[in-house]
């Protein structure tokens, strides 16, 4: 399926209410329902696309992760947030309930069947270094998960026969439709916990202490979220782990400040050099890099080294790091140095004589602001 914007998909502003989502999921799944277009394979996309839509916009999480990634940031991808490939199964499964029973879990033609459960998901925050972030990194993070117990064991849930659902007729709206609901003894995994293992809770899990490796990208961002599929916690009943999101908590680096891919990094030099020029030692993410002032260097100048910044996680180059330059005046000076500057005072050479390349404060704020 393509993947079209959610918003777009369900006609819906982008500071739309829960409520008002929806309702349009809603008059969409109504218009686009298989049973009302028998045989219509664009209808039953689209009725799959406003889904897929829905899945992301009533979930407060996938929501904002899509707010400020799109359909590219970490995670959105298949296995991820909004992943086109739902079925009619999971459709039903899923949000059979926003239509109050008229529409169940499994519509004549939607199909039905055992469903398989997922553990929940863990959430994680890890913190990287500026070099990490440059780099990529290897790390291993432990968590406490919940893992199925040794010597629990599953028998067929008595009250569905296995097939975690329980069938019924119902007459709706569209007129008299099969309904399927998952079983509220086994939740839909066809399986109850017949054994359960010393410590264990109900459904047979314990908790347990386990490392995890994972391998971070670099050009990662402060807040990103990345999926670590199948490390979260156990399903019961022989279902499939949950993820392992992993938050990004990006460490202050003392000299070099972050903006997206560019850094920045601020430097004092004194009058002499500023005026006779010089050489100085400036931070990199990984070592120093030599940089000259040029004689008659200004407060605020700013120097751009090319390719010395962060690299993009999506591979779309690097960035460069920015030195401003800041000329520091004395404050407390000797008797000696003061008479040598008063001798300077009056010396053409120490009058001001700005050029067009010596930006005042306006035309700097112009600039920032881009006007």
């Amino acid at each position: 399926m393509s993947k079209r914007d959610p918003y777009e998909v369900l006609g819906v502003r982008r500071n739309a209410s829960a409520e008002e989502i929806k309702k349009a999921y809603r008059k969409q799944a109504i218009k686009f329902h298989p049973d009302k277009n028998p045989g219509d394979d664009a209808a039953e996309n689209k009725f799959k696309e406003s889904a897929s839509a829905y899945e992301i916009l009533s979930n407060q999480e996938k929501k904002a992760h899509f707010d400020r990634f799109g359909h590219s940031g970490p995670g959105m991808g298949a296995g991820g947030f909004g992943g086109g490939g739902m079925n009619m199964d999971d459709i039903f499964s899923q949000f059979g309930d926003i239509f109050g029973g008229g529409f169940g879990g499994g519509f004549q033609g939607g199909g039905g069947g055992r469903r398989t459960m997922k553990g929940s998901n863990l959430r994680v925050r890890l913190k990287l270094t500026l070099a990490e972030i440059a780099n990529g990194a290897e790390k291993k993070i432990k968590v406490t998960k919940l893992v199925r117990g040794k010597g629990s064991e599953y028998a067929r849930c008595s009250t569905c026969g296995g097939s975690g659902q329980v069938r019924r007729v119902q007459s709706t709206f569209l007129g008299q439709m099969q309904t399927v609901a998952t079983c509220p003894a086994c939740h839909g995994a066809g399986e109850t916990v017949s054994k359960r293992a010393p410590g264990s809770d109900a459904q047979g899990l314990v908790r347990e202490e386990v490392v995890v490796p994972i391998k971070m990208p670099a050009g990662v961002e402060e807040g990103m979220q990345l999926n670590v599929s199948g490390m979260g916690n156990d399903a019961p009943a022989g279902g499939i782990p949950g993820d392992l999101l992993v938050v990004i908590e990006e460490e202050k680096h003392p000299e070099l400040r972050r903006d997206g891919q560019n850094l920045h990094h601020e430097v004092f030099i004194n009058m002499a050099d500023a005026a006779l020029g010089s050489k100085i030692e400036v931070p990199l993410v990984t070592g120093k890099a030599k940089v000259t002032i040029e004689p008659g260097t200004q407060t605020n100048h700013t120097l751009r080294l090319k390719g010395k910044g962060l690299p993009s996680l999506n591979h779309h180059g690097q960035g460069d790091l920015f030195v401003h330059v800041a000329v520091w005046t004395p404050t407390n000076l000797s008797k000696d140095e003061k008479a040598t500057l008063e001798k300077l005072r009056t010396s053409p050479g120490f009058q001001p004589k700005p050029t067009s390349k010596d930006k005042g404060f306006f035309e700097r704020v112009k600039e920032m602001f881009g006007n």
